[in-house]
């Protein structure tokens, strides 16, 4: 058989490598293997891509999986699927420098706790971060609603290691804060979806953790879109630092909050005194007809939680009345607004549910799906015609592999897409690496 051939020549190259055949090459979401191998070092990634390009051999790269319906082949399974999962663990913490470097196959929530103990954290949001691996977090460029005070991946790495997909290990930035004179390379790879190379290792500039943390919900009972942006602006328009500014459609806000209205949720995050100053602030400049409610720390901490759990994603046990897809759509940040509102209109439109957050600092808006495939594909073109209206972009970000093959999840072609394609062409001129994984289907 063609796998117990590849299972051989593998075992060859790469002795100690753990091997498993058939146990990745079942899943709904595509982006399978018909050989899954475990790396433990460096060494065995190397060899393993090394291999595939000699070969040419389709590589598909997982970490925890949670990304799994983003993206993907035009086949289901590629020849080998490359697991970080026992690529993990601190590789070196300089509690001083507040710089941290990390194995990529590390989940997300392991490096907080450990951090947790020295009072620092890595100054990201990333959704379901119990199985998110830092290296998966940082090639999607994930993000959350505390992107507005936090940034996102390409504000906090500083270094990396990369496999190339001919098995050359390459390094970037450093390991201090002030390390790049011209161009940053670390950018390259961020957001790229590994098409480029398999991040290794990465180096963090790290934060203290928050001394105090409240958090503001603003409901607007009558539905009043226009007393949500007038309140915007005049916030924006203050000495506030919030460190999120995320509006949630109604349907989203009963599931979150029990209450189904249009709900702004404002976070501070600093000493307790500063964020009780800015709480007053917001009280104070509340329009007349709507209710805040404040969350202290442990409540705050358990929404924000709450939300980076509400995707679906690929580590779900099975599907829950009906197809479930995610779509990220980025407007300008006031925009946000009008974009809810229509995404709300959907439901009643194409039958199905439709709830959505967005970003009034940042500009992306998260639509989560949940009805059938033909009513959901429907709804993401719609989604799309929607974005493009406000001179914006859609990408699917979560969806099962045979509806993929329907849709075009990443949208038009932009007019610098060439620069991609040079890119990829001169660093993976066989295309072993993710294929279909990036803008464009690159």
């Amino acid at each position: 058989m063609v796998t117990d051939e590849l299972i051989s020549r593998l075992s060859t190259v790469n002795p100690e490598i753990q091997i498993d055949s058939g146990i990745m090459s079942k899943h709904p979401l595509g982006n399978n293997g018909m050989v899954a191998v475990y790396p433990q070092t460096e060494a065995e990634i190397a060899g393993v891509l090394k291999f595939a390009n000699d070969n040419v051999k389709k590589v598909a790269v997982i970490g925890g999986g949670t990304k799994r319906g983003f993206g993907g082949s035009e086949e289901e399974s590629a020849d080998i699927l490359l697991s970080m999962a026992n690529f993990k663990g601190v590789v070196e913490h300089t509690i001083g420098d507040m710089t941290l470097t990390i194995k990529a196959g590390t989940p997300f929530k392991e490096v907080q706790d450990f951090l947790e103990g020295c009072n620092q954290k890595i100054p990201l949001d990333p959704y379901t971060p119990k199985y998110a691996t830092i290296g998966g977090v940082v090639a999607a460029n994930d993000s959350g609603p505390k992107r507005l005070g936090y940034g996102s991946a390409r504000d906090a790495v500083i270094g990396m290691r990369v496999v190339y997909p001919d098995g050359t290990v390459i390094r970037t930035g450093g390991k201090t804060v002030k390390n790049v004179a011209g161009y940053d390379f670390n950018k390259l790879f961020i957001g790229s979806m590994g098409t480029l190379g398999v991040i290794s290792e990465i180096t963090f500039k790290l934060r203290p953790l928050q001394k105090y943390e409240n958090l503001v919900f603003i409901t607007f009972p009558d539905g009043s879109l226009e007393e949500v942006y007038a309140f915007t602006v005049r916030l924006l328009d203050t000495i506030m630092e919030p460190i999120s500014l995320e509006l949630f459609s109604p349907a989203l806000a009963e599931k979150l909050t029990g209450r189904s209205c249009y709900t702004l949720a404002v976070s501070f995050e600093d000493v307790e005194s500063a964020v009780k100053y800015q709480v007053e602030l917001v009280e104070s400049l509340k329009p007349i007809k709507s209710i805040v409610t404040v969350k202290e720390s442990k409540d705050a901490q358990e929404f924000w939680s709450a939300v980076a759990n509400l995707p679906p994603s690929g580590v779900e046990d099975a599907m829950e009345q009906g197809i479930r897809a995610s779509v990220k759509l980025g407007v300008k940040n006031l925009d946000v607004i009008k974009v809810i509102k229509q995404t709300q209109l959907l439901q009643d439109t194409h039958h199905l549910l439709a709830e959505s957050h967005g970003g009034l600092g940042h500009g992306i808006v998260r639509v989560y799906l949940t009805g059938a495939g033909d009513d959901v594909v429907s709804a993401i073109k719609a989604l799309r015609a929607i974005a493009e209206a406000f001179g914006g972009n859609a990408v699917v970000t979560h969806l099962p592999f045979d509806l993929r093959q329907q849709i075009d999840v990443w949208g038009k072609k932009t007019a610098y897409f060439f620069l991609f394609e040079g890119i990829k062409s001169k660093i993976d001129p066989k295309r072993i690496l993710n294929p279909k994984r990036f803008v464009g289907g690159i």
